[in-house]
């Protein structure tokens, strides 16, 4: 008996059980594996990216990583180097000479201190002590350390004494950073410590803006921050899929996109 051809709902379950044995497939060997078109299976994949099933990567999918663990500092800071500094010079255009600019705890967000420097009568809110560390010396910028409970690994605080101390101020821009990210979700963090850190700074700025790169896009943790529609702005480098690119902007978020390989 010939078989019959799967519904849509089938078929995107049988993807999600090829990714969970070979994790990523791309489009020409689901085109193969399922007997349909390339314009099915991009439709099918779009659907598993929206429902937070999957993340669609260069060519092809992957199925939806869970992130139970951030890496060390140390560890943070040897990865991502070209597309950190993109997302810097894509973020450069929301920066302005007399503002009050909150940085996040991250690597990504350490990246923008060059372009701070180059600007006159600012103020920096952090709660990373690398931050902080890297502007001792630069009397031309206002610093201010909300404190908390120190995080060793990942030397910033976090908390919510830290989240107390931010709701005491304004800021213009809270630049927020995110180890996982997707459409599904928003932004998730496997420490629950670091979500009022996040949310204060987030509730006392004109506008949030999150900095996070392509490479994180897809993967998902326990605890909850923020939907991605939450931000006015996302900061990412180029290599993010045009389908979650397209997914951001119908969200209604302004989505810039870094040149890593012009770095």
């Amino acid at each position: 008996m010939e078989e019959l051809p799967l519904i849509p709902d089938q078929r995107r379950q049988k993807i999600l059980r090829l990714l969970a044995r070979h994790e990523v497939l791309s489009v020409h060997q689901l085109t193969e594996m399922l007997g349909v078109s390339h314009m099915t299976v991009r439709r099918d994949i779009g659907e598993l990216e929206r429902e937070g099933s999957a993340s669609v990567v260069p060519g092809g999918v992957r199925y939806a990583r869970a992130v139970s663990s951030e890496p060390s500092f140390d560890a943070k800071s040897l990865i991502d180097g070209p597309q950190k500094s993109a997302i810097a010079q894509g973020a450069a255009g929301l920066l302005h000479d007399g503002g009050v600019f909150y940085l996040d705890a991250g690597t990504t967000t350490a990246a923008l201190v060059p372009r701070l420097r180059e600007l006159h009568g600012v103020t920096v809110v952090t709660n990373d002590f690398s931050i902080v560390t890297s502007l001792v010396d630069d009397t031309g910028v206002e610093v201010v350390h909300v404190g908390g409970r120190l995080d060793h690994a990942n030397r910033s605080t976090v908390g919510s004494l830290a989240g107390l101390i931010l709701r005491q101020l304004a800021v213009d821009v809270a630049f927020v950073s995110a180890s996982s990210w997707d459409l599904a979700r928003g932004v998730t963090t496997p420490s629950h410590e670091k979500i009022d850190v996040k949310t204060a700074a987030m509730e006392v700025a004109t506008s949030s803006v999150l900095l996070a790169a392509s490479s994180k896009y897809g993967s998902y943790s326990m605890y909850r921050v923020a939907p991605l529609e939450s931000f006015q702005t996302i900061v990412t480098d180029d290599a993010l899929p045009e389908i979650a690119a397209e997914g951001i902007r119908a969200a209604g978020v302004d989505l810039v996109l870094g040149n890593a390989a012009g770095e």
